[in-house]
């Protein structure tokens, strides 16, 4: 048995989000498993370092699967490129030790969210950033920011529903990123909870528009209400970047 580790590129605009969804074939998770089954001639079921929300895109989302076949790393990589819609691109296929597991084994992921900040949107950018008119302020929102770093309980951050599972994350760094009219804010953490990226961002945005001061994120934290917190940012803005292992 070969356990096989593929990196994968997608825009995610025309799917329903990574995790097959019962008959809904309109997944990425969905679509690729069924390329690799009829590849492979088994059925290949994906474990993924985690799941993209609906429109969300990614420049290297990792997962890894069991395989009986013996084909070769160079053929299973052309015959993906060949055989994928071109939306998906497999850029990577390794053949990992048995233990290696896309989710269990990360240590770090990356998201980027990108912004368009002028009056006049982008047409030809506009798929893949979020429009914001208004000017924002970024030395506000590099202050805002200053206060998700570190370990926290991030209850107030998150469209989680569940009482079971733990709301604690930890952030390493937020960092942003500007070329002109365009921002990118860079989020690197031990993980992240559902729709965490979108509404920390989303937040950024609003002290960057001056809905609130940024010292106001401090008692958002600390008061573990959703309700506290900003709407969640557009899906289109989002990006998951990078996987570390």
């Amino acid at each position: 048995m070969r356990n096989i580790k593929i990196t994968i590129q997608y825009d995610g605009s025309r799917y329903k989000g990574w995790q097959r969804l019962g008959n809904n074939t309109n997944t990425i998770q969905h679509k690729l498993e069924k390329t690799l089954s009829e590849i492979l001639r088994e059925d290949i079921e994906l474990i993924a370092s985690g799941r993209t929300d609906a429109g969300v895109h990614a420049e290297n989302q990792v997962a890894n699967f069991f395989t009986n076949s013996n084909i070769s790393i160079e053929k299973l990589l052309d015959f993906c490129y060949r055989s994928l819609p071109q939306d998906i691109v497999v850029k990577k296929v390794e053949e990992v030790e048995e233990s290696f597991h896309s989710r269990f084994n990360v240590s770090q992921k990356v998201y980027t969210y990108k912004i368009h900040n002028s009056k006049i949107h982008d047409v030809f950018n506009g798929k893949y950033t979020y429009h914001v008119k208004e000017k924002l302020d970024i030395e506000k929102m590099k202050e805002a920011a200053e206060f998700f770093i570190g370990e926290h309980d991030f209850k107030s951050f998150t469209a989680l529903k569940s009482k079971k599972k733990s709301t604690v994350r930890k952030i390493y760094s937020i960092d942003f990123k500007i070329s002109g009219e365009n921002i990118d804010i860079i989020f690197t953490g031990n993980g992240f909870l559902y729709k965490m990226v979108r509404i920390l961002a989303a937040t950024l945005i609003e002290v960057g528009l001056g809905k609130f001061p940024p010292a106001d994120v401090k008692r958002i934290i600390n008061e573990k209400n959703r309700s506290l917190a900003s709407d969640t940012a557009p899906a289109h803005g989002l990006f998951l970047t990078n996987v570390i292992y």
